[in-house]
């Protein structure tokens, strides 16, 4: 798995990703979200698993389409996430992924950040020149 780095940006938390694919980076990118978002993922059990299917018009799209599928799915769903596979398409503007987690268990999960959005201000995706990808993006909280 990647790597996912946060750091403080304002009022909001910013999120720095790296994977060795486009497919790590996106999973990598969601646990680090739920990281923001409850204090200890590892206690977010995988009890129900979801299909995502997204397409974008590019991979920019993508990333920030991702996030905000899975702060949209935990919000209106109370549930909360622990577990990604993504398969990143060839195209790398689309995705077929599936998401483990559980509805909100007061009792057992504590909470960090309230994150309302993943912001297109500086928002960056790119590849390196060794094929491994890196993003950075700000959370809206």
């Amino acid at each position: 798995m990647g790597r996912c780095e946060m750091f403080d940006h304002t009022a909001d938390v910013g999120m720095r990703v790296e994977g060795r694919d486009l497919a790590d980076l996106l999973e990598t990118a969601a646990g680090g979200l739920f990281d923001a978002i409850a204090v200890d993922r590892s206690r977010i059990r995988p009890l129900e698993v979801e299909e995502v299917v997204l397409q974008a018009e590019s991979t920019l799209d993508l990333f920030a389409d991702w996030l905000s599928e899975l702060i949209y799915r935990a919000e209106v769903g109370r549930k909360l996430y622990g577990k990604f596979e993504v398969e990143a398409r060839p195209d790398e503007r689309s995705l077929h992924a599936w998401i483990w987690g559980e509805p909100i268990d007061l009792a057992r999960h504590e909470f960090g950040s309230e994150v309302k959005a993943v912001t297109r201000h500086g928002l960056i995706v790119e590849r390196r020149a060794d094929g491994s990808w890196f993003a950075e993006t700000i959370l809206d909280i």
